[in-house]
């Protein structure tokens, strides 16, 4: 009697471990199936909003290519705004003509970008002779700038290219430049311009504020006012030497931000430089030139 107990007991406490084990990997397989849900879900949520971004995109070069000046929309960074799909889409173009071509400006262009930054005159001056150092086809490093010596010197195992920069994001690897210094320039700067003067009718905050004169205040009161003159009004507005600024018809490059927000707030970011027209008979509506695009943060 005293063995049958015993092994009923046993049985019983057996019984209660795979009662708990199947718990363990019931509860298991939930917080995996939970998890692939969610990745899916984000996954989904991610690939909607950029395709959604993308819209936006298309949407711009539409609108940019309205033959209605009344209409067409002004690409000088004013906010557009609109639905689709369910998405909430917000659109920035800015004319790269209104912005510092790094292939063609002089040193004394890019030192007043480093200036209107908040970066201090002489590393400011380096900065804007390394940059022209790095694209010029000669080893001759200019007074304050820096050639295949200088960087030998500081331990870097590359040198210049002396040949134009091939993407704005190389400007990173000039001699004395940091991510931090980069950034707050970055979105004043192409490659696409051909202009070795920025038209100040087009151009972002980070090159206002560079122009001869400018304040920042300037700058900011400039931009402002700039943005509220709607689609073919001629503008009034002057430089701080009494200059008007005209909108001189920008150029067909065009760099375009286009966020996108789904109603649960999942968001992504689209970043690129485009040009209008196309090659070939088909005459494409734009060409990407540069691309760029992830989750907002």
């Amino acid at each position: 009697m005293s063995a049958d107990r015993h092994q009923r007991g046993v049985a019983f406490i057996l019984v209660l471990w795979v009662i708990a084990l199947m718990s363990i990997l019931l509860g298991s397989f939930a917080v995996i199936a939970r998890t692939e849900n969610l990745q899916a879900r984000h996954l989904f949520d991610t690939t909607a909003a950029r395709y959604a971004a993308e819209a936006g995109l298309h949407r711009a070069v539409y609108e940019l290519r309205n033959p209605d000046p009344m209409t067409r929309w002004v690409a000088d960074g004013r906010p557009y705004e609109f639905e689709f799909d369910g998405a909430a889409i917000e659109l920035r173009m800015t004319d790269d003509s209104g912005k510092i071509d790094l292939n063609v400006v002089d040193a004394i262009v890019l030192r007043a970008v480093f200036n209107g930054a908040g970066i201090e005159t002489q590393r400011a001056e380096e900065l804007a002779e390394a940059i022209v150092d790095w694209r010029d086809p000669d080893d001759l490093a200019s007074p304050h700038g820096a050639e295949e010596a200088e960087y030998k010197s500081a331990g870097l195992k590359y040198a210049p290219r002396n040949a134009p920069f091939e993407t704005v994001s190389e400007v990173q690897q000039v001699l004395g430049m940091d991510y931090d210094t980069y950034h707050l320039i970055e979105k004043g700067l192409t490659l696409y311009s051909g202009r070795n003067q920025p038209s100040p009718a087009y151009a972002p905050l980070e090159v206002l504020r560079a122009l001869p004169g400018m304040t920042e205040e300037q700058a900011q009161m400039l931009l402002t006012q700039r943005q509220a003159i709607p689609p073919g009004t001629p503008s009034n507005l002057m430089m701080p030497d009494g200059t008007p600024i005209v909108a001189e018809g920008g150029g067909l490059t065009y760099s375009i931000e286009s966020r996108a927000t789904l109603p649960n707030g999942s968001s992504t970011r689209l970043d690129a430089t485009i040009r209008l027209g196309g090659q070939g008979v088909g005459g494409r509506p734009f060409v990407v030139l540069r691309w760029r695009d992830g989750e907002d943060q």
